[in-house]
């Protein structure tokens, strides 16, 4: 299996957001350790960013704080995404951030190809893509209809290139974090969308690497409250005039 090649001496932070995540936290967190620890021979670290949990996730991750190296939590008292990246970025000093989604529907294979693209590839940020060539994606028609809808406005309405917003994979260089997250609005599920869209008309570089992704069926994820929050999103930007450009 491929390790990373290249600029072994950056830091990395992979951040895994969790809210009521007690189904699957522990086998995520193991999963993506034990990758890391196989595979990546620089510095690394990973971040439970833990967000107003209820069902017993806190618990979990403090006990997987204990028992794993190179393992962080961060309780956060808010719930939501963008909060918990805020929080988990902006407290990190690793030379890049990364963080995924709980449910590990993004195949950990595609996680070096990502890191890489920043450290030796020249992009500011790199995100993982399931709408460009070479990603192989296993979804129910109803998901692949609002993901393909919803990017569609976002690059019709404001003015996006790239094409997969809201895939929960991503790497950004932490001077970057630094001068984006500030600007960004959101705290929930578009706070990809806009820090995206802020990373364009700052003239950053965005690559998208092909992913394997399989819906998770129990996602916690409601989709349709989700795509309501991220249609609102996109027209307060709209109105203030904050498209890409």
């Amino acid at each position: 299996m491929a390790t990373d090649p290249h600029d072994v001496d950056a830091t990395i932070d992979v951040v895994v957001p969790a809210h009521d995540e007690v189904r699957i936290i522990e086998a995520t967190i193991r999963a993506v350790h034990h990758h890391l620890s196989v595979h990546r021979r620089g510095p690394w670290q990973l971040t439970i960013a833990e967000n107003a949990s209820t069902d017993g996730t806190a618990e979990i991750a403090d006990r997987l704080t204990a028992e794993l190296p190179q393992v962080r939590t961060l309780h956060l008292p808010v719930a939501g995404r963008g909060a918990a990246l805020r929080a988990a970025w902006t407290t990190s000093t690793a030379d890049v951030l990364v963080y995924m989604d709980a449910d590990l529907s993004t195949d950990l294979g595609a996680l070096f190809p990502l890191i890489d693209a920043v450290t030796s590839g020249g992009a500011d940020l790199a995100i993982g893509s399931r709408l460009v060539p070479g990603a192989d994606v296993e979804r129910r028609l109803p998901r692949e209809g609002i993901s393909r809808a919803y990017n569609a406005i976002v690059r019709t309405v404001l003015g996006a290139r790239f094409h997969d917003a809201q895939c929960g994979f991503k790497a950004i260089r932490r001077d970057a974090a630094a001068t984006l997250v500030p600007l960004v609005h959101d705290e929930g599920w578009f706070f990809d969308t806009e820090l995206l869209l802020l990373a364009q008309r700052n003239g950053l570089r965005i690559d998208e690497i092909p992913v394997r992704w399989v819906d998770d069926p129990d996602s916690s994820v409601r989709i349709i409250p989700t795509a309501v929050a991220d249609l609102r999103g996109v027209a307060r930007m709209a109105r203030s005039g904050r498209a890409a450009t």
